[in-house]
């Protein structure tokens, strides 16, 4: 995987009894992600039918138990960022595995994308 090659862990049996049921269910939908695509955390929640819940995806995503099985650096934030919520200093590799896979997230915002669109022009004198 790391070279490259496409490796498939979704016949792979992950022993899930501790977990929490709504982990479980962000969980197993993860794995359902193709590679090469990416969701959002709200597309999670969305596709959970659980309405508002894009936070709480993410803490369950942070906690990922089975790092690669269940490929948590697919699940992005809203603007496809990979370089915000990334828990054990992952998002470089988040970046690293997304790349790996034909995937091209969003870099993270600048000072300067946050603060031109917001600051009012200069009078020209």
């Amino acid at each position: 995987m790391l070279r490259g090659q496409h490796v498939d862990f979704t016949d792979i049996a992950l022993d899930m009894q501790d977990i929490p049921p709504f982990s479980r269910r962000v969980y197993e939908f993860t794995r359902t992600i193709p590679r090469g695509e990416t969701r959002t955390y709200d597309e999670v929640a969305r596709a959970l039918r659980i309405t508002g819940a894009a936070h709480s995806v993410a803490q369950v995503m942070a906690k990922n138990p089975y790092m690669i099985i269940v490929p948590c650096h697919r699940v992005l934030e809203a603007g496809r960022y990979a370089d915000r919520m990334s828990a054990f200093g992952g998002s470089i590799s988040k970046r690293r595995l997304l790349s790996l896979e034909g995937t091209c997230p969003v870099m993270g915002k600048t000072l300067f994308d946050v603060l031109l669109p917001v600051a009012a022009p200069r009078p020209h004198n």
